[in-house]
């Protein structure tokens, strides 16, 4: 989908025609396509047919705002889910000691203009002026620049809360599909986007600056910093020029990256680590890990966590608590103790309920042996098994394979080192649910 295409489908037709696509989401392709070419082109065909299936794999995301929204692949793969950017236009607008309130009405903003770009065309009949300058906006809130706002999943939760945002973004598509979005859900006067480089931002003329910059190349996804758009050193000469920032990274991003001064946050939702953050401009530095939706939080505290012998149950830390180096933590609130120094496996006496570990009940602690782990599981009747991983190099998937279980019974086994000694843990042996 080219922009020209996502154009037409903001005109009345085009809607008609992603109107039709909808309704064929799930369908046979072939057929869905060739009963759009009865009415409507080869490009718009496309359009809508690739809009539809965007929408739909949004829903996870975006829940019911992913029906009015629109998107590009990569805008979506890389867009923060809904829940997430929530969270973070919360703590970035909650009242902070000793900080004056906002400005009734946000300064000029130098990097924008009243119309849209010449190469940006505007989103059909009716649609509000794409280039509104931020003083023409009558809000009262943090004056926010979103320096790399791909298809907007941030700066819509940020204009919800009340916060006027110019955001950029170096291709002109992925604007017009920002654009779209804030007017589809109502923002349009909150939110003014451009084509521009991040590395132009003045981050100096706003309250915040936020930046999400991408992490895939050529090649794929990336985890070297170096390799974002833009790349560190763009966003940390960003970070050094904003009174207060959030770059939004990937939560495994090396320590080494991150500036002095800054606070890490890494981020669960439903279990999963989803992303990580770094907040400047706070008050005071370190890292923490948040649970969505609970919005449960954990802070360094210096716990250091004992290594001792397996007691009666192994907790599991959340992705976040781990990533945010909380093991300690963790290891603190359930009275328990590592069973290798190396790996985020906790073991305890107490079944102590916390939303930072799953707990597990010990069966029995094993040497790893492919044979002598048969044996057990066939011995307990297991048939059915889930398997965990931290620190060995065992195939699960082949291991699966050559377990070949029969029974009734359902079972935990998490494969893992114990003072450098490859080893299994079975758990909870029980009928299936």
């Amino acid at each position: 989908m080219d922009l020209d295409a996502f154009d037409e489908l903001l005109t009345p037709r085009g809607q008609r025609a992603l109107a039709e696509a909808v309704e064929l989401v799930g369908t046979d392709p072939v057929a869905a396509a060739t009963r759009l070419r009865r009415t409507y082109d080869a490009a718009l065909t496309s359009a809508a047919l690739t809009q539809a299936g965007l929408r739909e794999r949004a829903r996870a995301k975006f829940g019911e705002d992913a029906g009015r929204m629109y998107f590009t692949p990569h805008g979506l793969e890389q867009s923060t889910r809904t829940e997430v950017a929530e969270h973070r236009a919360r703590h970035l607008t909650e009242p902070r000691p000793g900080t004056p309130p906002p400005a009734d009405t946000p300064p000029a903003d130098a990097l924008l203009t009243d119309a849209p770009p010449a190469d940006v065309p505007p989103h059909g009949p009716g649609a509000p002026p794409h280039g509104l300058g931020l003083t023409d906006a009558p809000l009262r809130g943090l004056r926010v620049v979103d320096a790399c706002c791909g298809i907007g999943g941030d700066f819509l939760a940020l204009a919800r809360a009340g916060c006027a945002v110019a955001a950029v973004d170096t291709d002109p598509l992925t604007v017009a599909v920002a654009r779209a979005n804030a007017d589809a859900l109502g923002l349009g006067d909150r939110v003014t986007v451009s084509v521009g480089d991040a590395a132009e931002v003045r981050p100096e003329e706003y309250d915040v600056l936020f930046a999400d910059p991408a992490r895939r190349t050529s090649r794929g996804r990336t985890f070297d910093p170096m390799a974002y758009s833009p790349p560190w050193p763009v966003v940390l000469d960003l970070l050094s020029r904003a009174s207060r920032a959030c770059v939004k990274v990937a939560p495994g991003i090396p320590y080494e990256f991150i500036p002095e001064g800054a606070e890490a946050e890494w981020v669960s939702y439903k279990g999963e680590v989803k992303e990580a953050a770094l907040w400047t401009g706070q008050e005071g530095a370190g890292r923490r890990a948040i649970l969505l939706p609970g919005g449960h939080t954990l802070t360094a505290t210096g716990a250091e966590a004992t290594v001792g012998p397996a007691g009666r149950y192994v907790y599991e830390p959340d992705g976040a608590a781990i990533r945010a180096h909380l093991v300690g933590e963790v290891s603190e609130i359930v009275n328990g103790r590592l069973l290798d120094p190396m790996i985020a496996y906790i073991t305890g006496d107490d079944p102590i309920d916390t939303p930072w570990a799953s707990r597990y009940e010990i069966e029995d602690v094993l040497p790893f042996s492919g044979k002598k782990l048969r044996a057990a599981l066939r011995e307990r009747r297991v048939g059915n098994v889930t398997i965990k991983k931290r620190g060995s190099a065992v195939d699960i998937e082949r291991l699966r394979s050559d377990l070949r279980l029969n029974g009734e019974k359902s079972a935990t086994i998490i494969l893992t080192r114990i003072l450098d000694k490859p080893s299994v843990i079975i758990c909870d042996t029980s009928p299936p649910a």
